[in-house]
């Protein structure tokens, strides 16, 4: 308990130094602060359906991350915020550039990437037939995911299946792939 106290000590003596209160007004805090809106963004797009992922855009990303974390380690004074910001993005937009791979090149459609996508963030195979969790009881011993979730159909009118139902005019824009 003592250690802890002293640690809480020494951090309250370390925020009231001239230095440190000079660190909090600078660009080296504020400027990765606001770079974490980045990585923030793409982690919260991984949710989203792939087909929105920018392949450019996302190979940008990450050739922009690695730069700037060798910035941020070479600039003196060394900035270890931004490098972390930097490094957190480039695993995040890494990790959409795989979705994106994947959805556009390795055969996912949407119905097949969200119950995949569900299946693995629940732990468990889809199985309405028993309450256990495990693969399907009509599955093979391999434990194939039930079919029904990736043969379902698209909607035919694709405002449909829009995020927008309080918007009276949704515009979905789309591009064929050659």
């Amino acid at each position: 308990m003592a250690a802890v106290m002293a640690l809480c000590r020494k951090a309250m003596e370390t925020v009231k130094t001239k230095e440190f209160r000079d660190y909090l007004t600078s660009t080296h805090f504020w400027g990765p602060v606001a770079n974490w809106g980045l990585p923030l963004a793409a982690f919260r797009d991984m949710r989203a359906s792939p087909d929105i992922i920018s392949g450019r855009m996302t190979t940008a990303l990450i050739f922009y991350s690695m730069a700037f974390m060798r910035f941020a380690y070479r600039v003196q004074p060394r900035n270890l915020l931004l490098m972390a910001c930097h490094g957190t993005n480039m695993v995040a937009q890494s990790i959409q550039a795989v979705r994106y791979l994947n959805y556009h090149y390795g055969g996912g459609t949407p119905a097949t990437t969200t119950a995949a996508v569900s299946a693995t963030s629940t732990g468990s195979v889809d199985s309405p037939a028993t309450s256990t969790g495990s693969v399907d009881s009509s599955a093979t011993s391999t434990g194939s995911v039930d079919s029904t979730a990736a043969t379902t159909p698209v909607a035919e009118d694709p405002m449909a299946d829009s995020n927008c139902p309080e918007i009276t005019c949704c515009y979905l824009v789309t591009w064929d792939r050659d």
